[in-house]
């Protein structure tokens, strides 16, 4: 396997979500980058024993047996040393059984290029990375895979599921946003104004007493004298000016109703 492929293997493998760089560098140089993997923690230091070509005489040294150095990995790029699959070190490989449940499946199936595929062809109008770089996106994704720990699922079955967890999540904050804004509060009737029904009753009533007999003209009837009063009931002034007379008859409708 040359520089080439591995350099492009590293490439899937961090677009995948399986590792990422930690952004330090080793060697004489300082140039050769570090890599770790996503999910898995406290590995780190566990060093792999690996098998070479015994073939090879640039190997034959004391250090046979071990991961070379930078400056032989890069001397002899054109070999790349394997590991032997019954290794107990491998990878993931033996986990301690009280490992967390949720790491068993950590983001090794996640693909953030699947998953904002799949939202969008869910609901086109949804800004995918909006829902990816919110706040409770971690914690919807550790109750999903908590939720799905003891299921068999291929990865694209897992990311199709967890798009709709996601949208459903969504929806779930939106109604807590809308509701926690304070409602507009609709405007109170002034108390004075009165209704269509009510300025006709009154209006008819004062027509009948002696102190509103000077709004009259000429000799206009109740019902005329009414109509004009009608009218005036819809001004403020008019209404505080009047309030007295306005108390009386509405208690005398009360008694009679009674």
């Amino acid at each position: 396997m040359d520089r080439k492929t591995v350099l492009k293997i590293i490439d899937e493998l961090i677009e995948d979500g399986l590792i990422v760089d930690t952004g330090e560098r080793k060697g004489r140089t300082k140039q050769v980058k570090v890599y770790v993997l996503i999910g898995v923690k406290g590995r780190e230091t566990v060093p792999l024993t690996v098998l070479f070509d015994s073939e090879n005489d640039d190997l034959n040294s004391t250090n046979n047996g071990t991961v070379p150095t930078v400056e032989q990995f890069q001397q002899f790029h054109e070999r790349v040393p394997t590991i032997p699959l019954k290794s107990p070190k491998v990878g993931t490989r033996n986990l301690p059984k009280n490992l967390p449940l949720e790491s068993k499946n950590k983001n090794h199936w996640l693909c953030s290029k699947k998953l904002s595929l799949e939202i969008t062809q869910a609901n086109p109008e949804i800004d995918t990375n909006e829902i990816i770089s919110s706040t409770w996106f971690n914690r919807e994704l550790r109750a999903f895979e908590l939720f799905n720990v003891e299921k068999s699922m291929c990865d694209e079955l897992m990311i199709y599921h967890f798009a709709n967890w996601l949208l459903e999540a969504k929806a779930k904050q939106d109604r807590l946003k809308n509701s926690s804004q304070p409602k507009q509060k609709q405007p109170a009737k002034s108390k004075d104004t009165l209704t269509d029904k009510q300025r006709h009753f009154f209006a008819s009533k004062l027509s009948r007493l002696p102190e509103f007999a000077k709004y009259s003209n000429g000799n206009e009837s109740y019902e005329q004298l009414a109509k004009r009063l009608e009218s005036m009931l819809k001004e403020p002034e008019n209404l505080k000016k009047w309030a007295e007379y306005l108390i009386n008859i509405s208690n005398e409708h009360k008694g009679d109703a009674a």
